[in-house]
């Protein structure tokens, strides 16, 4: 959301204010620093071992008393997380407008991923007008009735993002020049216990056979991941298991990359963005469109399929290059700035609907 905050900020016929709940405290606090972005209001709702009851309660009761002090005409909400449910359902309740940002993404499997998807599809439900990111986004909508004149699409604003944050002179702590890295990223709820120790044992097969190869793995902190991490992976040379990375190092780590494994959502769409391939850790995804580009490749958890899906473009020079030139469908860099035009036509500040991204 940060892109879009700034545009706002640029924005003369808006006002607008920023409220956090700061679900995770420390992930939220980096980037805030990074964009230089002080919000209004802060929830502070983060607490040792939270549980989704949790935060949502916290969350809606939060942001009631944000909505009723500062009485907005529009309340934008981004994604899938739990915040952005809670954030939705309190604008319904003051019966004020929602307009949800990254808007139509769709597994159909309500528990892949989890919460997520059906964090997204109450949030749809909710909303009034809906940025989606792409056409396919949009098709989805679409099939669940959504009126198209409130659809805009609009690219995603996760590569404004990351266009702002990468820079070719950045200094790293955690990378051999003369490596190839692979970056990895675990921490869905689904693969949690058997299928990541799978994972693990086929990277540690791909570093105990490829000599020139470096594994950076910034470990999630939850303590079910860690276990599996350390045992399958600990001690093993050129495997680097490290905190998790704020964001701005790790775009640019991103960048470095070779390779990429993954279960995370929003990786799909900014390694693309940035020639990366990468491998999917899971059996759905909400971000198809990579998929079609060939840009990404979903292979599971099963020790071989990881394995050989990895070899293979740490080997053939013809199929990397094939993922890796692919045409990335998720954004140009302007998703922000057409979400701020959509609001203002929306509002009768725009006499011409703005004209969307071409994601296909």
């Amino acid at each position: 959301m940060a892109p879009v905050v700034l545009e706002l900020c640029k924005c003369p016929q808006i006002e607008s204010c920023v409220a956090v709940t700061a679900q995770h405290r420390e992930m939220l606090d980096q980037v805030l620093k990074l964009f230089s972005i002080r919000p209004d209001f802060d929830l502070n709702i983060m607490s040792e071992g939270q549980t989704l009851f949790d935060i949502t309660s916290r969350a809606l009761l939060g942001l009631d008393k944000v909505l009723t002090q500062a009485k907005p005409d529009v309340v934008l909400v981004h994604g899938d997380t739990t915040t952005t449910f809670a954030g939705a359902l309190a604008a319904y309740y003051h019966q004020i407008e929602v307009g949800h940002v990254e808007a139509g993404l769709r597994t159909q499997n309500k528990f892949s991923p989890y919460p997520e998807e059906m964090n997204r599809r109450l949030t749809g439900s909710l909303a009034d007008l809906h940025f989606a990111p792409t056409t396919t986004a949009k098709a989805n909508l679409l099939r669940e009735g959504v009126d198209a004149d409130k659809i805009f699409v609009t690219g995603n604003t996760v590569i404004d993002a990351l266009y702002q944050t990468v820079r070719a002179d950045f200094e790293f702590k955690h990378v051999d020049a003369s490596k190839r890295v692979i970056l990895v990223t675990t921490h869905r709820r689904e693969n949690l216990g058997e299928p990541l120790r799978q994972v693990y044992k086929a990277l540690r097969a791909l570093v105990e056979e490829f000599a020139d190869v470096e594994i950076i793995f910034p470990v999630h902190k939850n303590p079910k991941v860690r276990e599996v991490v350390n045992e399958e992976l600990g001690g093993l040379k050129r495997v680097r298991l490290i905190d998790p990375l704020d964001y701005e190092p790790f775009a640019n780590l991103m960048n470095r990359a070779t390779l990429i494994l993954t279960d995370s959502g929003g990786v799909q769409e900014e390694a693309p963005a940035l020639g990366k391939p990468v491998l999917v850790l899971r059996d759905t995804t909400e971000r198809p469109e990579a998929v079609d580009a060939g840009t990404v490749k979903l292979i599971g958890t099963n020790q071989d399929k990881v394995y050989h899906a990895a070899k293979e473009l740490l080997t053939d020079a013809a199929e990397y290059r094939k993922m890796s030139e692919a045409r990335s469908p998720y954004g140009d860099g302007n998703a922000a700035k057409r979400i701020v035009k959509a609001l203002l036509w929306r509002h009768n500040f725009l006499t011409t609907r703005p004209e969307e991204f071409l994601s296909n």
